[in-house]
């Protein structure tokens, strides 16, 4: 057993070596993931690269791959709950963010790494007079989160915009999915039920985006009065967004108020009493008191309405589930 496990530590230390000299110092050790969350909670990552373009990307990703650690890429980690106990494996923080426009025709095609935040992309589409990711300017993340997720606001979302992504494949390196094979749904899509199944991730690299010309002073108006309306309904703070996906014909949000869960606290965290579908970090809140919140949200609204709500964001990393999790 010891000789074993003396072999296990050996290659440990010579994989985290060559990602050293890899990456350099953008490649760190036991990293607090409190750090890159939304909601400013989460134990340490055993492993933790800053990807700073796509090339960067795609090595960290391949390395994990070929040496059999596990991965995981986030951009502004805001819908996902990471445990406090962290994440065993590869954690790459994407920040690979070009941007190019090309014309054609009737049409503007915006391409974009992955690493791009959602929102500032937005308003440079907006400067630019370019007209079709204005519900995008107060939504929090990047490209690549919003393209998995299916991201979306005020009547439209990334299904709307997307006519094609280049996606790295487990073994298969580069392929570039169509809108269709993208799946979509409400919130969903082809990769993002990859999340709730125990294998080697799809990532997306790059995106491509169809806009339109329209004036600015348009998109700015009606960016404005998104924002305003986001500001109205939304709390400020520390947060994931939404917590769970609206259910058929229920708003989740109306379900967990109707519950008496508005306010309702668990530690550091509370169910915001501006809108109840999203639990807030006020008080240096543990990941484990958002999930406290998690269970009893959606226990009461299964109690209450006999509806199963079900999880927008991801839980990540080591957690000890019991059966009134939810």
């Amino acid at each position: 057993m010891g000789n074993r496990m003396d072999l296990e530590t050996t290659v440990i230390e010579a994989i985290r070596k060559r990602f050293q000299e890899v990456f350099g110092e953008n490649f760190k050790l036991n990293e607090p993931m409190a750090r890159y969350t939304s909601a400013r909670v989460g134990g340490p990552a055993s492993m933790f690269v800053v990807a700073g373009n796509t090339t960067d990307l795609q090595k960290a990703i391949e390395m994990a791959f070929i040496q059999h650690i596990s991965y995981m890429v986030i951009g502004g980690g805001s819908n996902i709950l990471v445990s406090d106990r962290g994440i065993e494996g590869l954690v790459i923080l994407n920040k690979a963010k070009e941007v190019h426009f090309r014309h054609t025709g009737l049409s503007v095609v915006c391409a974009v790494d992955s690493g791009m935040n959602l929102s500032s992309l937005a308003r440079q589409c907006i400067a630019k007079g370019l007209g079709g990711l204005e519900w995008a300017v107060s939504v929090p993340g990047t490209v690549g989160g919003a393209v998995v997720g299916n991201s979306g606001a005020h009547g439209a979302d990334m299904a709307s915009n997307l006519l094609s992504a280049t996606i790295w494949e487990p073994g298969g390196g580069l392929r570039i999915y169509s809108n269709e094979e993208m799946d979509y749904s409400y919130r969903d899509s082809i990769l993002k039920r990859e999340q709730k199944a125990e294998q080697s991730r799809r990532v997306i690299l790059s995106a491509e985006l169809e806009l339109r010309p329209e004036a600015t002073e348009v998109l700015m108006a009606r960016a404005d009065g998104f924002v305003a309306r986001r500001k109205e309904t939304q709390p400020s703070g520390a947060s994931m967004g939404s917590m769970f996906k609206n259910p058929e014909n229920y708003y989740a949000g109306y379900l967990i108020e109707a519950a008496g869960l508005k306010g309702f606290r668990v530690g550091g965290a509370k169910i915001s009493e501006k809108h109840a579908n999203f639990f807030v970090n006020d008080e240096q809140a543990t990941s484990e008191d958002i999930r406290g919140l998690i269970a009893e949200a959606w226990n009461s609204v299964r109690e209450h309405f006999g509806v199963e709500l079900d999880l927008e964001v991801e839980l990540v990393g080591e957690w000890d589930f019991d059966e009134n999790d939810g």
